[in-house]
C-alpha cells in the first residue's frame, strides 16, 4: 500500500530526512524505488561541469548513507548546464555513477530538446529515461504541453510533470479549477484529482507532494477513472496543451 516511488530532492533538502525515515520504515530497500538529484548548472565548461556534477553524486550518496541507502534507482540533474559542452560533462558524471553502480538510471530536468539533443547527439551509453518538466493543466507557455510531450517521445524520454497542481508555477487559474471541479463531480472526483488524472491521460507521469496524508491518499486515488476525450478537449482548451 501506499507509496513506493520516491523523489528526493537536494533542492528541497529532505534527502537526509528522507534516507532516515527509510530507515525508520523497516521496509526492505528493494521495494522502494529512490531518486536523488544534483544541480550542477552553475559552471561552464565540459571539465568543470563534470567536477561539478561528480560532486553533487557523491553528496547524494553522503546523504542517503544515513538511512542505509547505498545506491539509487534514479539520479537526475536538476538543470542544464549553459552550453552543450557543460551538459556533456554534466552527463559524463552522471554515467560514472551508473559505472560505478551507484545508480540504476539517468534522468533530468528542465531540459529543452535542443539540450536533450546535446546529450543524445553524442551517443552516450545511457539515455536520459525522464525529463522533469513544469506541466500542469491550464499552464500558458511558450511551448504547448503537446508539442513537449511530443518532442520528448521522439527522444524516447518520459516527461514527469513537477508542480502537477501548479503550486511552484503560479496556480491553475481559477476558470480551470472550476472547469475541473465540474468535470470531477460525475466521478465523485475532486478537481485536483482530475487535473492530475489530465496529465497522465496526456502521456505523462507526475511527483506529488504535500504535508498531509489526506492529501496523499487523494493523490494516489487518480487510476479508477478515465476523462472523456470531450473532457480532454475542454481542458486542453484550458491551456494546457493549446
Amino acid at each position: 500500500e501506499g507509496y513506493r516511488n520516491f523523489f528526493a530532492s537536494v533542492l528541497a533538502g529532505n534527502q537526509r530526512g528522507f534516507a532516515r525515515a527509510v530507515k525508520k520504515s523497516k521496509i526492505p530497500r528493494e521495494e522502494l524505488y529512490i531518486c536523488g538529484s544534483v544541480v550542477s548548472n552553475r559552471v561552464r565548461g565540459e571539465e568543470a561541469a563534470y567536477a561539478s556534477t561528480a560532486r553533487g553524486c557523491a553528496a547524494n550518496l553522503e546523504a542517503f548513507a544515513e538511512g542505509g541507502i547505498d545506491y539509487v534507482d534514479m539520479i537526475m540533474l536538476d538543470y542544464p548546464g549553459p552550453d552543450c559542452d557543460s551538459i556533456r560533462g554534466q552527463w559524463k558524471a552522471f554515467e560514472k555513477m551508473k559505472a560505478d553502480g551507484q545508480a540504476k538510471s539517468l534522468a533530468v530536468s528542465n531540459f529543452s530538446p535542443v539540450q536533450l539533443d546535446c546529450i543524445l547527439n553524442t551517443k552516450p551509453k545511457t539515455k536520459p529515461v525522464v525529463n522533469q518538466l513544469p506541466i500542469s493543466v491550464g499552464l500558458y507557455g511558450r511551448t504547448s504541453t503537446a508539442e513537449q510531450l511530443a518532442e520528448n517521445k521522439k527522444r524516447g524520454v518520459l516527461v514527469q510533470a513537477w508542480s502537477p497542481l501548479g503550486g511552484s508555477t503560479g496556480g491553475i487559474p481559477k476558470s480551470v479549477r472550476q472547469e475541473c471541479a465540474t468535470i470531477g463531480k460525475a466521478y465523485g472526483k475532486s478537481g485536483a484529482q482530475v487535473a492530475l488524472r489530465w496529465i497522465v491521460q496526456s502521456g505523462a507521469a507526475l511527483t506529488t507532494q504535500t504535508k498531509t496524508r489526506a492529501h496523499f491518499k487523494e493523490d494516489l486515488d487518480i487510476f479508477d477513472f478515465a476523462l472523456t476525450a470531450d473532457e480532454m478537449e475542454r481542458l486542453n482548451g484550458s491551456g494546457g496543451a493549446a
